[in-house]
């Protein structure tokens, strides 16, 4: 497949893409190279990394604990620290090699290291390759709550090899299918519709399907890079889907969500509220918000978890002045921004989430 060349990075695909990395490693003389990790990917795709790089420099491999529990900045702080007692220098390259994660901690570590050093990302999940790693977006959490501390920084390449996930659960695949679905809502039914018949979908057009999904977002995001408007749409799903990934992380009696499980039921959430207040077609709902539920499972929420859910809407990273701005559909493929909702519509949509059971 044929790389992607975006204004300031690249995206390149399966051995084209180590041809690439070592391109960029030998042409830039790096000082040394570190390669972050988690345990995971330390015991499931290091090897082949290291089987795939040339490089006549020191490298070192740091290793971090999996989960988003870890995405903090305690974590990068012990990065941080491990990079300046080995000597790191401001001509060393920081890879990033594991899901989403990994490349959120990596990116941003790598971009506050002595004011920048430079980083490439080799995404090993659906969802990291996807959307992660695609955008330059780069952060951690505070405390329970999504990305509320990051940079907006490109890395110097994207290493996009689909080998990597035949490492992934079912459950992490699914998750990454959550944000091309969400892709497919928001810019292309014609791309959507390659989803629509689980029982048909073939394996073989996933890499072409990753390629597509990664263009789609590229597109939305070299257009609004700081997301000062339109690459909010990529955000369709994520309000009430960050909220819900939130509580059920900090509420020990619930079961903690992926990523993609978590934007799922508020992408369905996001349909129905989108009918009530835009005039959304009913049918297109119903048929998406099914679509949805072929990859995931339900999850019941009481109406006490409804409430504790909405109490985290207002750390939502899209909100102005204190208030909570949604991303709803008017069309499939027409986002709009910025939409009012109000309490009773979310328990609506809620309640209409329940009714799919």
């Amino acid at each position: 497949m044929n790389t992607i060349e975006l204004e300031n990075y690249t995206i390149a695909f399966q051995e084209q893409a180590y041809i690439e990395l070592n391109l960029l490693i030998n042409t830039k003389a790096y000082s040394s190279i570190y390669i972050l990790v988690d345990s995971n990917t330390q015991e499931n795709c290091s090897k082949f990394l290291s089987e795939k790089m040339e490089a006549n420099v020191r490298i070192e491999w740091i290793e971090i604990e999996p989960g988003e529990e870890f995405k903090t900045i305690a974590t990068c702080s012990e990065i941080w620290k491990t990079l300046s007692e080995t000597g790191a220098d401001r001509k060393s390259l920081l890879i990033n090699l594991g899901g989403g994660i990994v490349t959120d901690i990596g990116g941003f570590v790598a971009s506050s290291f002595k004011r920048g050093i430079d980083f490439v990302h080799i995404p090993t999940t659906l969802l990291g390759m996807v959307d992660a790693a695609i955008g330059g977006k780069n952060g951690v959490n505070l405390d329970s709550l999504k990305n509320q501390i990051g940079i907006i920084r490109p890395p110097q390449m994207v290493v996009v090899d689909v080998g990597y996930l035949s490492t992934l659960p079912s459950k992490e695949m699914r998750s990454g299918l959550a944000e091309m679905l969400k892709h497919g809502l928001i810019a292309n039914e014609e791309y959507l519709d390659n989803f629509k018949d689980l029982s048909q979908f073939q394996v073989d057009k996933l890499p072409e399907l990753i390629r597509d999904s990664i263009q789609i977002k590229t597109k939305i995001a070299e257009e609004d890079p700081f997301e000062n408007g339109l690459r909010m749409a990529l955000n369709f799903g994520h309000t009430l889907g960050h909220a819900i990934e939130s509580y059920q992380m900090e509420s020990p009696s619930k079961t903690k969500l992926l990523h993609g499980e978590a934007v799922a039921i508020g992408m369905i959430l996001a349909l129905k509220l989108s009918v009530d207040i835009l005039q959304f077609s009913e049918e297109k709902c119903d048929a998406a918000s099914q679509l949805i539920s072929q990859y995931f499972k339900p999850v019941t929420f009481t109406s006490e978890d409804v409430s504790k859910v909405k109490t985290y809407l207002k750390h939502d990273k899209k909100n102005t002045g204190g208030t909570i701005n949604f991303v709803l559909l008017e069309k499939i493929g027409q986002p709009k921004l910025n939409c009012k909702v109000s309490d009773d519509q979310i328990n609506k949509a809620f309640a209409y989430y329940k009714g799919l059971d």
